[in-house]
C-alpha cells in the first residue's frame, strides 16, 4: 500500500471562477494534491498566444479549501509556464489538466481553443495533459455526468502516462445519458465564419464574429460523430504538426532556384 498523492497542475481559458475549473478540482482533489494557476478572466480563443511585452502578474488566492490556487493576469499558456517554472520550480507535476471548457473543443475548434493550448503546453513541457470540454457554454452548465468520467480519464493518464508529445482532447456531450466512451479521430469539421458589420457613434464600422461550425466528414470514427451519438469523444493530438504525408510529394518538386 502506498500513501503516494500525485501532484495535478489544474488549468482553464474561462477564468479562475469559472464554474467548469470548480468541478474539475473537486475531482482532481480526490485523485491527487492540487495546484490551480488560472487566468483572472476569460480568456476563450486565445489558441497558444503567450504575452509578450509586458508584465505577467502571479497572485495567490483563497478560493476553494485545502487547494493552493493563483490568478495569473496572461493567457491559460502563461499559466502553465509559470507554474512549471515558478510554482512547481521545474519539478513536472504529476498531471496537467485543463477545463472544464464551457463550450466544445471538437474539430477545427481545437486550433482556437485556449483550454486546450493549455493543455498542450503541459505536453509540450512532458507532463502527461488532459484537456475537457462539456457541449454548454453557459455558466449555469451541469456538469455532473461527466464527472465520473473525468476520473476515469485521468486515473488512466496517470496509470499509464501518454505517448511521446501527444495528449488528450475530451469533449462531452450535453445529455445525461452517456453511452460510454469512444476513442476517435478529429472530424473534419470548421466554422463557416460571418461578420456582422455595425457602426458606433462616431460612424466607424465595427464587427462580431458569428458562423456556423459544419462538419464535412461522415465517418463515424470522428469526435463529431461520437458526441452526436451520446458519446464522449477522446482524441490523442499531437503538437508534432508536420504533414509526413506530404514529404514525398515536395520531394518530388524541382526548385529551380
Amino acid at each position: 500500500m502506498t500513501n503516494f498523492k500525485p501532484n495535478i497542475l489544474v488549468v482553464n481559458d474561462d477564468g479562475i471562477t469559472a464554474p467548469g475549473i470548480k468541478v474539475l478540482i473537486h475531482i482532481m482533489k480526490e485523485i491527487g494534491r492540487v495546484v490551480v494557476v488560472a487566468p483572472d478572466s476569460p480568456q476563450s480563443g486565445m489558441g497558444h498566444a503567450i504575452t509578450i511585452g509586458k508584465p505577467l502578474r502571479l497572485d495567490k488566492v483563497d478560493i476553494y479549501e485545502d487547494v493552493e490556487m493563483y490568478s495569473c493576469s496572461g493567457t491559460p499558456v502563461d499559466c502553465v509556464k509559470l507554474a512549471v517554472t515558478k510554482i512547481f520550480k521545474g519539478k513536472k507535476p504529476d498531471l496537467c489538466v485543463s477545463g472544464i471548457n464551457h463550450g466544445l473543443n471538437n474539430g477545427i475548434n481545437v486550433l482556437y481553443s485556449g483550454t486546450m493550448s493549455a493543455a498542450v503546453e503541459g505536453a509540450i513541457e512532458g507532463i502527461p495533459s488532459i484537456g475537457f470540454s462539456l457541449d454548454d457554454y453557459t455558466w449555469q452548465a451541469n456538469f455532473s455526468h461527466a464527472e465520473k468520467y473525468i476520473k476515469a480519464i485521468a486515473l488512466q493518464v496517470l496509470a499509464n502516462g501518454m505517448p511521446t508529445a501527444t495528449l488528450l482532447n475530451v469533449n462531452f456531450p450535453n445529455t445525461a445519458h452517456i453511452k460510454g466512451i469512444r476513442i476517435c479521430r478529429q472530424a473534419n469539421a470548421k466554422w463557416a465564419e460571418d461578420f456582422d458589420e455595425r457602426t458606433d457613434p462616431y460612424k466607424r464600422p465595427y464587427y462580431w464574429i458569428s458562423g456556423v461550425f459544419q462538419v464535412n466528414d461522415k465517418g463515424e470514427d470522428t469526435d463529431s460523430w461520437a458526441l452526436d451519438n451520446q458519446y464522449v469523444s477522446v482524441v490523442p493530438i499531437q503538437f508534432d504538426m508536420t504533414a509526413h504525408h506530404a514529404i514525398p510529394v515536395l520531394n518530388s518538386w524541382k526548385f529551380n532556384a
